[in-house]
């Protein structure tokens, strides 16, 4: 391999990082309603981590459809969720961040329904702000839930 090869591979690994979605990691659920036919409808807990910004962890928890339409993947899940955001790291930016990025996206239905995270950047304070919401292309909701991150200069763990 050539020295300038070398050189590509850190930015191609991150450009590949930085591109891929984010995907959730499973830590648990709880069944909340008892049904008879398919899966029962359940809250689940999901942790993901920043794409851009390493050291920060987001756990959600949402609902989740069950019966025979959530089984096959058919149902809408309700807009309920909450975000908890935690430093579990050193913070470091891979690139600058801009208020509103995308940081989490999941489909909530067949079609046209979607959960996401977004990420804003309280200068003022230094603290990363996560917001959770559901959107939908005709109407969304305005359930949410906010988590703050303070980026501490010397993080101990």
């Amino acid at each position: 391999m050539t020295m300038r090869m070398k050189s590509l591979v850190p930015a191609v690994l991150l450009a590949a990082t930085v591109a891929a979605p984010t995907m959730a990691e499973e830590i648990g659920s709880v069944s909340t309603v008892f049904k008879a036919l398919g899966p029962n409808d359940k809250i689940v807990i999901e942790a993901f981590d920043d794409p851009q910004v390493i050291g920060v962890t987001c756990y959600l928890s949402r609902a989740k459809t069950g019966g025979i339409k959530g089984g096959i993947g058919i149902a809408e899940d309700t807009s309920d969720s909450a975000i908890s955001c935690r430093q579990v790291g050193p913070i470091q930016f891979l690139e600058p961040i801009k208020d509103g990025d995308t940081v989490f996206k999941k489909d909530t239905s067949l079609l046209f329904k979607t959960m996401q995270v977004v990420r804003f950047h309280d200068r003022k304070r230094n603290v990363l702000v996560y917001l959770v919401y559901s959107d939908r292309i005709i109407e969304g909701s305005p359930q949410n839930s906010v988590a703050a991150v303070p980026i501490e200069k010397n993080w101990v763990p």
